[in-house]
């Protein structure tokens, strides 16, 4: 019952997903290249987007798909996705972990 409850909601939500007409993009639209390139220089383009009205961090209207995961890869792997800022070693050494009794001074 719980998974029908679930499967349900899930499909609730699916079908409020907003759909683009195919004729209401150009053949010019913003494709799988320039969503690329919006992905890359997103943080530039944020931090202007505050001061600038006419600034914006992504294209609209574009051609969907093919923009949006050119964005991704823009964002995630060559932009700020992309950076190491934090290495984590690990020390393979074991740590005795085992409690010590403290002694009381005078006792």
């Amino acid at each position: 019952m719980k998974r029908a409850l679930v499967l349900a909601a899930l499909l609730g939500l699916a079908a409020c997903a907003a759909k683009q007409q195919a004729g209401a993009v150009e053949a010019a639209a913003p494709g799988f290249w320039l969503g690329l390139w919006h992905g890359f220089i997103f943080p530039v383009a944020w931090v202007v987007s505050l001061f600038m009205k006419d600034v914006a961090v992504y294209a609209v209207p574009n051609n969907g798909g093919w923009y949006d995961f050119g964005y991704f890869v823009g964002i995630v792997f060559i932009g700020v996705g992309a950076r190491k800022s934090h290495v984590v070693y690990r020390d393979r050494n074991l740590i005795d972990v085992r409690a010590k009794r403290i002694e009381e001074p005078g006792a």
